[in-house]
């Protein structure tokens, strides 16, 4: 298994047969391999029903591009497309400090087209609770966002703990 400079992954036919012999449930629809010829033309030949396997192509556009591309694709629920973000964290400030650093930090992940990213966190926190799924306290440089606190993705308070936004965000 190799993946490029996209993040994408890909495989070999024989490194696909390793898959689905430790996995036979493995969902081929999402496999790609580099070269699916062989497997495809059995499938044709002996008229199974079967999906046909992609071909791994590296995409014709620059990472930066591709980056862009796939990050107006946000597979979320049209309610969370189009929730207020910085209503809802702005709601949840009760002073004057929580108010001004929610502000200063909306205002940086507006700087950094990020807002997408936060409608699509407050779908994953609630898909989350939702199905009583555990997850951490908090992890790395995200817990310096207080903005990250107030919607549910960690527990930890950066106002309290003097946290600079500036470690997570730079």
């Amino acid at each position: 298994m190799r993946t490029d400079n996209f993040g994408q992954v890909h495989r070999t036919a024989n490194e696909l047969c390793d898959l689905l012999y430790l996995e036979p449930s493995t969902d081929l629809h999402a496999v790609e391999i580099d070269d699916p010829e062989e497997f495809n033309r059995s499938i044709k030949e002996m008229y199974y029903d079967f999906r046909l396997l992609k071909k791994y192509r590296e995409p014709a556009t620059s990472v930066e591009e591709f980056d862009t591309i796939n990050q107006a694709h946000w597979y979320m629920p049209d309610e969370y497309k189009k929730f207020d973000v910085a209503k809802f964290v702005l709601d949840q400030c009760h002073t004057e400090e929580e108010l001004q650093r929610t502000g200063k930090e909306l205002m940086m992940y507006l700087d950094r087209d990020l807002m997408p990213l936060l409608q699509f966190l407050k779908y994953f926190v609630d898909t989350m609770r939702k199905n009583n799924v555990v997850w951490g306290v908090g992890r790395g440089s995200s817990v310096a966002s207080y903005v990250l606190f107030l919607l549910g993705v960690h527990r930890i308070d950066s106002l309290y703990f003097d946290l600079p936004i500036e470690e997570f965000l730079r």
